[in-house]
């Protein structure tokens, strides 16, 4: 009828074989030629940042370039207009690399990371008044970096403990390695993986507007010297000169800034975002390795491979409940490894194999229908913890605030020899006739869902 587990397990892979990872990523970014670049979600401000680069250029070859092919000789006028073109296409390549690749993305956790205990170093076992102690998940985590403590904050929104010098981009929506900042002219965060494009990127641009600047400066030398004797003089013959060393000018004082800013940066092995918020004026940058040996980790490291895969097939996600842990055991069982989720081994009984004839839960003292609301919560008040690989997974029941009158509440070794850790029991409960006992710490019968 369902066919054997490893038909079954082939059917389940085919249904998610659609999409992409790309085509369901939870971040703000856009994707274009299938997967194979990735922007930031303003990506359209890089066409603004394009035509400023190209329509200056075109205009200097046309106004500019055009008239100094007459005025050298050898093919000197030819090499001016050829090194403006070719220099402008690389700046375009190193915008294209900037904009287009994944900055050091972190992928998201499909879970948030296990809890720690909350524990009172004050207080022994016995004070906990009969309850298990509280989880809670610490906001921050100290790691040491070259022997200085810094600490590490937890995203909600990717369910990980940033690691240092990363930051979410509340724009982009991802947690991006050695996080710098967004930059909206290239349309793309500054990380980890395009740091050092942006920087090739912005003193590129530097001198390419230098290198125009200086060019329109001859051809207006050139021009006083053919009986334009003063410079105004010169300037009216060729209006797009002066336009063109206007806009130079003034773009030089924003990327030359930006240039000598980040040079200074990386001298100091420090991003943007560090400089703006933390300040390492007044204490130790543990980053720091001297200048010469940060400006080599910038330019002569190896940037590391891309965490994501943004072209691979997704798996189906089997929807949550006891029976897509259960249809995950077979899964498990079928392909002889962990299944469901990393971390979790489904080999632990769903509700409907621990309730007898009749739809009855047995426990200590009589019978309780599943029809009841008892028999409901007996029914589904069990989850499934995270355990170590290669040891047995145990079915607890869930905290409810149903019947506290009777204290803790202990879980009989029928209960903690459920789950099998072999084809053997197949997941199969060890009480009597499939029945469940739960037994309150005087004997009487008790709920589930209390411990």
């Amino acid at each position: 009828m369902g066919g054997n587990p490893s038909e079954r397990q082939q059917q389940q892979q085919q249904r998610g074989m659609g999409k992409r990872v790309y085509q369901v990523w939870k971040g703000s970014n856009r994707f274009f030629l299938c997967g194979r670049l990735i922007f930031g979600p303003d990506v359209r401000s890089l066409a603004v940042t394009v035509f400023l680069i190209v329509a200056p250029t075109v205009c200097f070859c046309v106004f500019v370039g055009r008239h100094l092919l007459h005025h050298f000789d050898n093919g000197g006028g030819i090499a001016i207009i050829a090194v403006t073109v070719i220099y402008t296409v690389y700046v375009l390549v190193l915008l294209l690399l900037t904009s287009g690749r994944d900055p050091g993305i972190i992928p998201r956790n499909l879970h948030p990371p296990e809890p720690e205990e909350e524990i009172d170093p004050s207080q022994s076992p016995g004070d906990w008044g009969g309850q298990t102690p509280r989880l809670r998940l610490p906001r921050t985590k100290d790691v040491m970096v070259n022997g200085v403590s810094v600490k590490t904050k937890y995203c909600d929104t990717c369910m990980l403990y940033r690691p240092p010098r990363c930051s979410h981009c509340s724009i982009c929506n991802n947690c991006v390695l050695r996080f710098d900042h967004h930059c909206p002219w290239v349309g793309q965060c500054i990380g980890q993986r395009n740091y050092r494009f942006f920087f090739m990127f912005v003193s590129s641009t530097s001198l390419l507007c230098i290198y125009v600047f200086a060019m329109c400066a001859v051809y207006i030398k050139i021009l006083m010297d053919d009986g334009h004797r003063t410079v105004w003089r010169a300037l009216s013959r060729s209006p797009a000169s002066i336009v063109l060393m206007v806009y130079t000018f003034i773009c030089v004082w924003f990327v030359g800034g930006l240039t000598v800013f980040h040079l200074y940066l990386i001298g100091t092995n420090q991003t943007t975002y560090e400089n703006f918020r933390y300040r390492y004026d007044n204490k130790v940058n543990p980053y720091n390795q001297g200048c010469a040996s940060n400006f080599e980790e910038i330019f002569c490291s190896k940037i590391p491979a891309s965490k994501n895969r943004f072209r691979s097939r997704v798996a189906e996600t089997m929807p949550g409940g006891l029976g897509a842990v259960q249809q995950g055991r077979e899964m498990g069982e079928a392909g002889k490894g962990p299944d469901v989720e990393q971390g979790y081994k489904a080999t632990w009984p769903n509700a409907d194999e621990m309730v007898g004839e009749g739809g009855e839960v047995e426990m200590a003292g009589g019978r309780v229908s599943t029809g009841s609301e008892l028999g409901m919560e007996m029914k589904d008040g069990f989850e499934m913890h995270p355990v170590e690989q290669g040891r047995p997974a145990v079915a607890h029941p869930r905290r409810s605030s149903w019947g506290r009158k009777s204290g803790s509440w202990e879980i009989t070794p029928d209960i903690l020899a459920m789950p099998s850790s072999g084809e053997g029991g197949g997941g199969q409960g060890q009480g009597h006739n499939g029945h469940v006992h739960v037994h309150g710490r005087n004997g009487e019968t008790t709920p589930p869902g209390n411990r």
